[in-house]
């Protein structure tokens, strides 16, 4: 029987993958991560492949603070076992746009929690835990085909009271999750489109480029065409 690999073996097996010029490039994107070997994120999903899921070691890797084993815990942990105070607690320790993306969109948006999360923290005042409920609204519209649009029209208003919201990593989070929910049907592309309409009307600086830009991808005749062509019955 093949022995499960500790924390320490797999930080080392991190650190050995890691370069100077890859770490370096990290600051190029504005990701700010203290603690950081610079391992891509292709080489730590090759890793978590290799690993299976652990949630012990998930657990673990995410108390090491080091940024590419929080990227690492993702691909280990089991989506369906989270509990929401432990959502809340990564949540908090999100210091940088890149590992609060990646939570969201390789873990967080299969968990049975995902949409209280979204709702509780889309009125957050920490910048990576509002980013984040909108982050996990994008993940959610992107990944599950099979969802309802009811859900993402509630989230609407949401999207609307946060996109005041004037700081960079908030506002781009939002308006990822305005444009995700336009693409996914035709009706909620309209309910977008409309939300989007009002935000560019604004009289607010961040409401208005958020909508602006939801409005240069969603409105479209590309776009039309394609959730046209879902509609019709195959």
């Amino acid at each position: 029987m093949t022995e499960k690999p500790d924390v320490t073996t797999v930080l080392a097996s991190l650190e050995r993958a890691g370069t100077r010029k890859y770490r370096d490039a990290m600051a190029r994107y504005a990701i700010v991560a203290p603690k950081a070997f610079g391992v891509p994120v292709g080489a730590i999903r090759t890793i978590g492949k290799r690993l299976g899921t652990d949630r012990d070691l998930a657990a673990a890797l995410w108390d090491s603070g080091w940024y590419e084993a929080r990227m690492l815990a993702a691909f280990v942990d089991d989506p369906a076992a989270l509990t929401a105070a432990q959502m809340d607690r990564c949540a908090r320790d999100f210091d940088n746009w890149a590992i609060c993306d990646h939570l969201c969109f390789h873990l967080f948006d299969r968990s049975p929690h995902a949409w209280r999360k979204i709702e509780q923290w889309s009125t957050r005042r920490e910048e990576f835990v509002k980013r984040a409920a909108f982050a996990l609204l994008a993940s959610v519209a992107l990944h599950d085909k099979a969802a309802a649009d009811a859900p993402f029209k509630r989230s609407l208003p949401w999207i609307e009271r946060a996109a005041s919201d004037e700081r960079n990593f908030v506002k781009k989070g939002v308006n990822w999750a305005l444009r995700s929910i336009g693409e996914r049907s035709a009706p909620l592309n309209r309910a977008a489109l409309a939300t989007a309409r009002r935000l560019a009307a604004s009289a607010d600086a961040s409401e208005r480029w958020v909508g602006k830009d939801a409005l240069r991808q969603l409105d479209t005749p590309a776009v039309r065409k394609r959730l046209a062509a879902k509609q019709k019955p195959r």
